[in-house]
């Protein structure tokens, strides 16, 4: 198999990183289940669960320079610190924390759109999740701007960049355009949208939803040139109840909510969970340990970009598997009735993520076969407010989303494709 199409792990390397996952292959109250649900939440590590129980269990505070305190005050500057360089790959800039993504982003916007004076419209797309799109909603609303959404387009599932550069002028403060599609899978060219932004205005700031992205793919904040992106550990293998964000040097001193006699570019207020840094602690080591396995470096960021590239093929792989199929088990593309939505041959510019229906049966009743049949996948249709603005933009009645983890192997991959073949069949 060439790189194009994915490069899967050994079997029992496979096998091994699954293991390290609570309840991979099934519930403990229900049963046996394939769970390709991994975008509305993804499979826990158990290293992360363990880590954010081991802090919980104790009552002291981690700003009280006693020995436990240290201990606990040790996993918030230390995570800080690995959130921001390892896993954003940020030079220098500040961490935001919230109890959920969402919140970072809300926050982030409010306050670059209220401390920058200039500027007459900010712009953002059609495809972005409720809470980036919403958030430069309010924030214009609220700051007397005009808001711009950029269409997606309809045959990729994605968002070109030279169409959003028709949306973008010399009076635009803020462009917000998500790093990957939470529904369609396909990826953006983030870095390109900055350069083209940048020659037409260069004071204009640049953000990014990497929430879907981040589980799949290396962030590069440095290299992208943005000014804030956001992470949920949540769908990222951690633990929910948290969200993380980065902001730049410019940024980061902006008037915010802060407490008067911390530092300027502080944004943590009150007391820090550090069970909750514990966990991304213990999921930056478990892909470090990915990369480890392929290369040899005391470099933590190293380490952590190759197991991120070495996730983002292997799942590319199983890409390609589910869609082509083999002679032996056809694949999405193959199976009379089904309808694979956004479909692109380049799966370089794809996440792990499949839009796709069967013909003949709705997308609810569908999740619910699905189900049956033992298999976790979600139904994003119109009557939900997280999805309604997103399928339209993308032409679509709706989806059933299908999410698999990099975890998974080849074998489950067959098994979900023999299941959607009886059930397309069933109709």
């Amino acid at each position: 198999m060439n790189a194009e199409h994915g490069i899967l792990f050994p079997e029992e390397y496979q096998k091994h990183l699954k293991a390290q996952f609570c309840y991979a292959d099934a519930d403990p109250l229900y049963g046996p289940r394939l769970f390709f649900e991994n975008s509305g939440g993804s499979l826990r590590l158990r290293a992360a669960v363990e880590a954010k129980a081991a802090c919980e269990q104790f009552p002291d505070c981690p700003e009280r320079n006693y020995a436990r305190g240290l201990k606990l005050a040790h996993y918030v500057s230390e995570g800080t610190k690995e959130i921001l360089e390892v896993v954003f790959g940020a030079k220098s800039g500040a961490l935001v924390t919230e109890l959920s993504a969402s919140q970072t982003m809300f926050q982030i916007v409010d306050v670059i759109l209220e401390n920058v004076k200039w500027g007459t419209n900010a712009v953002t797309s059609c495809l972005e999740h409720p809470s980036a799109h919403d958030a430069v909603e309010y924030a214009c609303t609220k700051t007397g701007r005009e808001f711009r959404e950029v269409p997606a387009n309809k045959t990729t599932g994605g968002i070109d960049v030279d169409e959003v550069m028709k949306y973008v002028d010399k009076d635009t403060c803020l462009v917000s355009i998500m790093a990957a599609s939470n529904i369609s899978g396909n990826i953006m060219d983030v870095k390109e949208i900055v350069r083209r932004v940048k020659e037409v205005n260069p004071e204009c700031y640049v953000i990014t939803d990497a929430v879907q992205h981040a589980p799949h793919a290396v962030i590069d904040v440095e290299d992208w040139g943005v000014d804030a992106t956001n992470i949920a550990p949540y769908k990222f293998f951690g633990v929910r109840g948290c969200g993380f964000a980065y902001v730049s040097d410019r940024v980061a001193t902006m008037m915010h909510h802060k407490l008067t006699f911390k530092d300027p570019d502080v944004w943590a207020l009150g007391t820090p969970t550090p069970g909750n840094f514990a966990a991304m602690m213990a999921v930056i080591d478990y892909v470090c340990s990915i990369g480890e396995h392929f290369i040899h470096s005391q470099n933590k960021r190293e380490l952590f970009v190759e197991g991120m590239n070495r996730i983002h093929m292997q799942e590319r792989a199983l890409l390609y598997r589910m869609l082509e199929g083999t002679p032996e088990v056809p694949g999405l593309r193959h199976i009379p009735n089904v309808e694979v939505y956004v479909d692109m041959e380049d799966l370089t510019y794809k996440d792990l993520i499949i839009a796709m229906g069967i013909k003949g049966i709705d997308y609810p009743e569908c999740v619910i076969e699905y189900m049956k049949r033992g298999v976790t996948v979600f139904e994003r249709v119109r009557s939900s407010m997280y999805s309604k603005r997103i399928v339209d933009t993308l032409g679509i009645p709706g989806a059933i989303r299908v999410s698999p983890l990099h975890c998974h192997g080849t074998e489950d991959v067959d098994k979900f494709l023999k299941i959607t073949k009886e059930i397309a069949e069933s109709v």
